[in-house]
């Protein structure tokens, strides 16, 4: 249900560039450098900063609630609630399964009531709501190392999808 789909990336030869200067060596070994300093943290692969991704990604807010951590290398624009909760009626498509159909009858009733702060109060963790995320491939790389082990299956999509979509995989973490 979860969905991941990289809109863009840039960076790469700004960051090698940026790699050369720092090791004073020829931009052509710069890939190879590259490769070699991506696990190192303590400042050797900063030149992953300025590598940068930005995804369309639409997850359950449980799961944005842990995306959440990552502020550093990480910015986000909503699907905000705030202006697009009330402009129609929910179904079941705008839930993670397993939602109860009592509890979206009692959002949609809000709803149908112009009452947006119940709307919201009552809305489940299982709505699925769509970010337009940019993150850097740093802290793409610390998502991984710190959650692909996690219980939450949507870390394992994640990961995997942008494991998959990446231009440059062999800079991210391995399994």
């Amino acid at each position: 249900m979860m969905e991941v789909d990289k809109m863009g990336e840039a960076g790469y030869i700004e960051a090698l560039y940026g790699l050369a200067l720092s090791h004073g060596r020829v931009q052509e070994e710069m890939p190879s450098v590259a490769e070699r300093l991506c696990a190192k943290d303590g400042g050797h692969n900063k030149f992953l900063e300025s590598m940068v991704t930005w995804w369309r990604i639409r997850a359950p807010r449980y799961w944005w609630q842990e995306f959440d951590t990552y502020r550093v290398g990480a910015t986000k624009q909503s699907e905000s609630t705030m202006h697009t909760l009330m402009r129609r009626e929910l179904d079941r498509t705008d839930f993670v399964p397993g939602v109860s159909q009592d509890i979206i009858d009692e959002v949609n009733k809000s709803i149908a009531d112009g009452d947006l702060s119940a709307a919201k109060k009552n809305l489940p963790e299982g709505f699925m709501q769509t970010r337009i995320v940019c993150v850097n491939y740093k802290a793409l790389r610390n998502m991984i190392v710190q959650r692909r082990a996690h219980r939450l299956r949507e870390w394992q999509v994640f990961i995997s999808e942008v494991r998959e979509q990446v231009d440059y995989p062999q800079l991210l973490p391995k399994d």
